[in-house]
């Protein structure tokens, strides 16, 4: 009897052990993954070609800044014509970015998309330093905004998909350093080049630098781009412009930043430009270097502090960066307003590399929050881009208005206010969009 009952309890126990995974409580909340599998890791390679790809582009694009109208004025055209190819490329890179962005949603290859825009930003420069013809110029200044654009979208799109789970605002902290070291950097060699040996040599010296940004996109290990989360975002729709755009118009955050971002830069891209007219009245001899200085300084602002405003976003959020952003752009507008000290104007461009920065990580950063699961990523970078175009076209003539009608006080100080604008937009109406989990 005693035999036949531990027998039966020698079944019992293994009844419970074969049921016992079924009914085991779940594993503690710390121990259980929230973001779905672990993706694997990004090799320091592909970390690192990213690291120069950026730089090397910024070195690029720095070509075609002000040394285009040096150029041109070098080679006895006039002013209008160089206003009006100015003027095509600017309305060519405003209106492509959503286009163009919505493009590159729908490409198998953001690399080969890279590749190929940094090819023909080559040519196009290639072509414009040896032929300075009017035909030839525009085009090449076309098709250099049109690659412009694309390249723009893909280095933010390859940045997210190398960064891993939960870093990417210090991946894009990291791109805005290595991007302001590079535009400083290439500056400084450019004029030497452009001074020391002919203003053909910046162009060509531009184009020659696709070769290195080109081996760095190399390093890049496509696998490692395609197992991205980016990557497999559900799309809506049927994935057209159409489609796209009526999917991002009912993304409230999205809308918003938007309108904040537009206001930043009709604030923002007037004030220097109008600090270095009222230098140039003051001191013409010293207004060059003082120019100079004033460009210089944010650069070096922005390398510094961008790595961060990366690894602060992620811990603070991104409201209070945008707030100290628009904060910064606030002061410098009232300072502008009442300073007239040349080297303490030159001081105050260290709050204007606190906005570069802040708004250089925040900007992509917000459109991953918004958009990434949209499927229109790129699209809705394109869009946000207009709308910073948009800010930029308008401050500069709305600021020229008021500084010949009213002064250049008072045009900092409407320069000043419509930064506060920006600002309690961000605090009454702007949403955190950094991920709870």
């Amino acid at each position: 009897m005693a035999d036949r009952k531990a027998e039966q309890r020698d079944r019992h126990d293994q009844v419970d052990e074969a049921r016992e995974p079924e009914q085991r409580p779940a594993d503690p909340p710390m121990q259980a993954p929230v973001e779905g599998p672990e993706p694997q890791p990004i090799s320091a390679r592909s970390r690192r070609g990213l690291d120069w790809l950026v730089f090397f582009v910024a070195d690029i694009q720095t070509g075609f800044g002000p040394f285009v109208a040096v150029f041109l004025t070098t080679q006895k055209w006039t002013q209008v014509d160089i206003g009006l190819v100015l003027t095509i490329g600017g309305l060519v890179s405003l209106v492509g970015q959503i286009p163009l962005g919505a493009l590159l949603d729908r490409v198998r290859s953001v690399r080969a998309a890279a590749a190929v825009s940094l090819v023909v930003i080559a040519v196009s420069a290639f072509a414009f330093a040896a032929w300075p013809l009017f035909p030839v110029v525009l085009a090449s200044r076309v098709f250099h905004a049109a690659a412009s654009c694309v390249l723009g979208l893909a280095l933010v799109s390859l940045s997210v998909r190398l960064a891993r789970a939960g870093h990417i605002s210090e991946r894009l902290g990291r791109n805005a350093a290595f991007a302001s070291a590079g535009t400083g950097i290439a500056a400084a060699v450019m004029g030497a080049a452009g001074y020391y040996l002919s203003s053909h040599a910046v162009f060509f010296l531009a184009a020659a630098l696709v070769l290195p940004a080109l081996f760095a996109l190399s390093s890049i290990r496509p696998e490692e781009i395609s197992a991205s989360a980016i990557a497999a975002a559900p799309r809506e729709g049927d994935g057209n412009l159409i489609a796209g755009v009526f999917t991002l118009a009912r993304n409230r955050p999205l809308v918003i930043f938007a309108l904040c971002v537009m206001l930043f830069h009709l604030a923002n891209a007037a004030m220097l430009p109008l600090a270095a007219s009222m230098l140039t009245m003051r001191s013409s001899e010293a207004a060059t270097v003082m120019v100079a200085a004033a460009m210089v300084v944010p650069q070096f602002t922005v390398t510094v502090l961008s790595p961060f405003v990366g690894r602060f976003a992620q811990r603070w959020g991104r409201r209070p960066l945008l707030l100290l952003g628009f904060g910064a752009l606030f002061v410098r507008g009232v300072l502008f307003a009442m300073v007239t000290d040349p080297e303490i104007l030159v001081m105050i461009q260290i709050l204007d590399g606190i906005s570069a920065a802040v708004l250089g990580v925040l900007v992509p950063l917000i459109i991953v929050d918004v958009a990434q699961a949209s499927g229109h990523f790129n699209l809705a970078q394109g869009t946000i881009g207009c709308a910073m175009g948009i800010g930029a076209a308008i401050s500069t003539t709305l600021a020229g208005f008021a500084a010949d009608n009213f002064g250049s006080y008072a045009a900092f100080e409407m320069l000043a206010a419509i930064a506060g604008v920006g600002f309690l937009t961000v605090l009454l109406v702007m949403p955190e969009t950094r991920s709870r989990a």
